[in-house]
């Protein structure tokens, strides 16, 4: 099936155009017949004998964009000035930055901002270190930690290519919450390395955000983290993706009339995410939650678990259900896929329950296409921007950090990824739910303090907040 063109693949190409009747539209039939989808017109120039124009097309991949090129440089009357790839500009130099929030613009402004005055600070928080989170940076700061091995669906790429990520991830977090974010991106090759570092870095950060490492590992670290810190640490792999999850999951219930009680769910993928999506469901009443590799069904009796999906088949799976994915789907009310591309056909989803609910979640390509299932599900959900109700961790990670810094949490509950659950669910108004709409756009602003404002009351409610 073919790519569906993207802004990621968009570019900016700057033509020249006979001044004549006709040039623009022979350019975008080119650029359509091409399968490129020309999304804006920018700089516009006209001379006597030509005109230039900046035209935003977006592509599907690298190759379609050498693809729309050539077919422009196909046309009499029509010369391509330049080009460039609107993704990679915009990385150029990097998405955020430091800025200052103090002037220093006179010898008063030094001697506070820096010696002598600083000094004063200091010795306030020597005497009392519970002032670093009033009196510093680390009041409002997280550390978005990753060594790089699991970055998105590009596997072990090694820290230096995961820092565009990480970057990405800091600008959300200041867009969508406020939080100032910033990217610590280290070379180290085990959990015992990481787990290290972290802790030596900890006393500039008010949190600690988990990114992209990869499991079994990314497990031990979050749990060893969490033990010896005083400051939150969330592995938003799992968890945000969980919180979501969940979130959708509440609505679309309400659409079919079904109870998490009732529900049998089968996930596809027991790695990071699917770990933590099980346990998410089980804390919130599903019975019966059934896991699945790349080998078959999670059950106690296999031989080959490592201690993550060891733990999982003592927790799930009651009924012991063995069998390939598709073996484990006939009577389930949910599907949920973390795992890859196609794993699904029309005929497995056929095959569940009444009114099934289909999120999968694989990322740049599901487990099944919304379009292979239309009339069948009751409710589609996926990873991606293009589809209705897309599943995107920026729903809560800047949320949940913002109530916890803002309540002063040590650590993050299990109480408040279910209250942050609870409150992106409902940012969907009752008027507007349908099967189309289970999940607010990323976009609602609103959704941000709404998650902060529900984790910072829940971290009250569970004790676990500095006095």
């Amino acid at each position: 099936m073919a790519e569906t063109p993207t802004a990621a693949f968009s570019v900016r190409i700057r033509v020249r155009l006979e001044n004549r009747p006709g040039m623009l539209g022979r350019l975008a039939v080119a650029i359509g017949d091409a399968g490129g989808n020309i999304s804006g017109l920018e700089g516009f120039e006209a001379k006597l004998s030509h005109l230039d124009e900046d035209i935003v097309v977006n592509c599907a991949s690298e190759d379609h964009q050498r693809l729309v090129l050539t077919a422009i440089e196909g046309l009499d009357g029509i010369e391509v000035l330049e080009w460039d790839d609107r993704t990679f500009t915009m990385h150029e130099g990097g998405k955020i930055e430091v800025l200052a929030l103090s002037p220093v613009g006179d010898r008063d402004d030094l001697s506070m901002a820096y010696t002598p005055g600083v000094a004063r600070v200091c010795t306030a928080i020597a005497e009392n270190p519970a002032l670093a989170h009033r009196y510093t940076i680390k009041r409002n700061t997280v550390a978005i930690v990753t060594d790089g091995t699991a970055v998105l669906g590009l596997g072990d790429i090694g820290p230096a290519a995961a820092l565009p990520v990480m970057e990405g991830k800091a600008l959300l977090f200041k867009e969508f919450a406020g939080v100032d974010a910033f990217p610590i991106c280290l070379d180290t090759s085990s959990a015992e390395e990481t787990i290290e570092t972290v802790q030596r870095l900890a006393p500039v950060f008010g949190g600690i955000n988990l990114e992209d490492i990869a499991a079994p590992q990314c497990f031990e670290i979050e749990q060893r983290l969490q033990a010896s810190l005083d400051i939150p640490v969330f592995h938003d792999d799992q968890h945000g993706t969980a919180v979501v999850v969940l979130a959708a999951l509440v609505n679309a219930l309400r659409i079919v009339d079904k109870k998490m009680a009732d529900l049998r769910v089968v996930i596809s993928g027991v790695g990071a995410a699917g770990v933590a999506i099980s346990k998410i469901l089980m804390e919130a009443g599903v019975p019966e939650v059934i896991g699945s590799d790349r080998i078959g069904a999670i059950w106690e009796g296999r031989d080959d678990l490592n201690p993550a999906k060891r733990w999982f088949a003592e927790h799930t799976n009651p009924t012991g259900a063995q069998g390939t994915l598709p073996e484990l789907l006939p009577g389930a009310d949910v599907f949920v896929g973390v795992s890859g591309p196609g794993l699904l056909g029309r005929d497995d989803v056929a095959r569940m329950g009444s009114a099934p609910i289909v999120f999968a979640l694989a990322n740049p390509e599901p487990e099944i296409r919304p379009e292979a299932v239309e009339g069948l599900v009751a409710v589609m959900a996926t990873g991606r921007s293009d589809y209705p109700n897309q599943i995107n961790n920026v729903l809560c990670f800047p949320g949940i950090f913002r109530g916890a810094l803002d309540a002063g949490a040590t650590s993050i509950t299990e109480s408040m990824k279910l209250a942050a659950a609870d409150a992106i669910a409902s940012a969907v108004a009752d008027d507007d739910l349908a099967p189309g709409f289970v999940i607010p756009s990323v976009f609602d602003k609103r959704v941000g303090y709404l998650v902060a404002e529900a984790a910072a009351r829940a971290a009250r409610d569970a004790g676990v907040c500095r006095p």
